[in-house]
């Protein structure tokens, strides 16, 4: 089984990376863990994958990262798995209200890979072996900051986190129909721009021990 952690930067998984052992790298076992970078943000997280999914040609792929939460009552630290994920800001903004492409018409909302506007994992059945739990996000270009821009999501998509990266992930896997999984750790809270609030460093410590738990289940799966 050949399984790839990728994430939009390498520190997001290198202390995972640095404690797995040669029983998951050797090409002779059964499991081959292979991590990835695939770059900051939609258009170079997309491409990114795709020259993945050629290359590597991989039985399951998995994005991990931090994220911002919109839930101010969920611990920052918290680690979740991503149920399905909608496009935060590929429309307009009118008269205060937000039109995505479904809006506007320039997208129909079953047209794959999507499904009623959102780009769902069904492969979480099978594949979310800790049982995290499971929660709807959005990916945006921009972070959002702005009281009036975060209502918005809030009420149209009611998101939990927001990255920059989850819709790409999505959006492959769903048209390569590869395997595939969305581990988030909540390292802010969405608006709050002072750093000495977020828990970056702690967020990046949960994740990656869910890393390795999950990589021992793999193991024992594969």
């Amino acid at each position: 089984m050949r399984v790839v952690f990728t994430a939009a930067t390498i520190g997001e998984w290198m202390p995972a990376f640095l404690q797995i052992d040669t029983l998951y790298t050797s090409e002779s076992l059964r499991l081959k863990v292979i991590f990835h970078q695939g770059g900051v943000g939609l258009l170079a997280n997309a491409v990114s994958l795709l020259k993945l999914v050629y290359e590597e040609k991989p039985d399951l792929i998995i994005q991990v990262g931090i994220a911002g939460c919109f839930d101010q009552s969920v611990a920052l630290g918290k680690v979740f798995a991503v149920k399905e994920e909608a496009l935060g800001d590929h429309g307009v903004e009118e008269d205060g209200k937000w039109r995505d492409i479904f809006d506007l018409k320039l997208e129909k909302p079953g047209y794959p890979p999507f499904e009623k506007k959102r780009l769902p994992n069904h492969f979480l059945e099978k594949y979310n072996l800790l049982k995290l739990p499971e929660v709807n996000a959005v990916t945006v270009n921009e972070i959002s900051t702005r009281p009036e821009r975060i209502q918005q999501l809030s009420k149209k998509y009611e998101p939990v986190l927001e990255s920059m990266e989850g819709a790409a992930l999505h959006y492959v896997c769903r048209e390569m129909n590869i395997p595939f999984l969305q581990i988030r750790a909540a390292s802010n809270y969405i608006g709050e721009r002072d750093k000495e609030k977020w828990q970056m460093k702690e967020a990046i410590g949960c994740l990656n021990e869910t890393i390795l738990r999950y990589v021992d289940e793999l193991y024992k799966i594969s």
